[in-house]
């Protein structure tokens, strides 16, 4: 069986691009999910600043606990501005936890 140039690359352009989203790193994560409407890296905006979250919860073991407060909302620990929910048809889980984690590596 002979493959011709123009076959491979081909094959191998489509494996990239069906590969592309489960590659997204948590910044385009995030971005898809709308998380960035309200949070930036380094400045308060509706919500904290994910630099603000880092040091919130600094050497804590705490990405269960932010999972759980993602997918129900909730206000009062950065102030009276409630987050809404974020479900996973926004983001997975797996994106989320990720997410969460980089957050939290935050300086």
């Amino acid at each position: 069986m002979i493959i011709k140039p123009y076959a491979l690359a081909a094959a191998i352009a489509l494996s990239m691009a069906v590969a592309s989203p489960a590659m997204a790193g948590p910044d385009e994560d995030m971005a898809k999910a709308g998380c960035m409407a309200c949070h930036t890296k380094d400045k308060k905006l509706v919500g904290p600043s994910f630099k603000d979250i880092a040091a919130k919860y600094q050497g804590q073991d705490v990405t269960a606990k932010l999972v759980e407060k993602v997918r129900k909302g909730g206000s009062g620990s950065f102030g009276p501005i409630p987050m809404s929910p974020t479900g996973p048809d926004k983001i997975s889980d797996d994106a989320l936890k990720g997410a969460i984690q980089s957050i939290l590596k935050t300086s």
